[in-house]
């Protein structure tokens, strides 16, 4: 009986340790796979930033207007130009995008740091992560260039001057 009872150790031995090295195998592919989950999401973030900004860059029908009215800002045709220049001051939000506007309206009217998945859904943007990312891409480019301050990935609009952080964007 000793040696039926030896010969099942062995192959338990034997199968335990090949059940660790299949959970080793496990845990280097899920690292794999979080990898390659990673690049894909930036790869499709990249991609639909650049088709925005195509899409914006192609804007170059002539705008009706009334008479006396006067037309909104176009934008260039030319790829590559900044469409959100650097905060300074007296520079007013009308020199920015629609959808940059829009971004530094939420900030405001939330008196608060939100971080990019609370601005979409406060702007009623899509909150899948795809357009989160895309968004939050908009919310570092603001801060970047002064427009909004950011803090371990929270936004705001920053105080200027000693005057409260909405004072310093708003449209007048």
């Amino acid at each position: 009986m000793g040696s039926l009872i030896d010969e099942l150790q062995r192959r338990e031995a034997a199968a335990r340790a090949e059940a660790e090295e299949l959970r080793g195998r496990i845990a280097v592919l899920a690292e794999q796979l979080a990898q390659a989950e990673e690049r894909l999401s930036r790869l499709v973030i990249t991609r639909q930033t650049v088709d925005e900004v195509l899409s914006e860059a192609s804007v170059d029908a002539p705008l009706a207007v009334e008479p006396g009215v006067m037309a909104p800002p176009r934008r260039s045709p030319v790829i590559g130009v900044v469409t959100v220049p650097p905060w300074r001051a007296g520079l007013g939000v009308s020199v920015l995008p629609r959808e940059y506007r829009d971004l530094l309206e939420v900030a405001e009217d939330a008196g608060r740091p939100l971080r990019a998945g609370q601005i979409a859904a406060a702007a009623g943007l899509p909150a899948d992560r795809g357009k989160v990312e895309t968004l939050r891409a908009k919310l570092k480019r603001l801060a970047e260039r002064g427009w909004l301050a950011e803090d371990a990935g929270l936004f705001a609009l920053p105080a200027r001057n000693g005057s409260s952080a909405g004072e310093a964007v708003k449209p007048g």
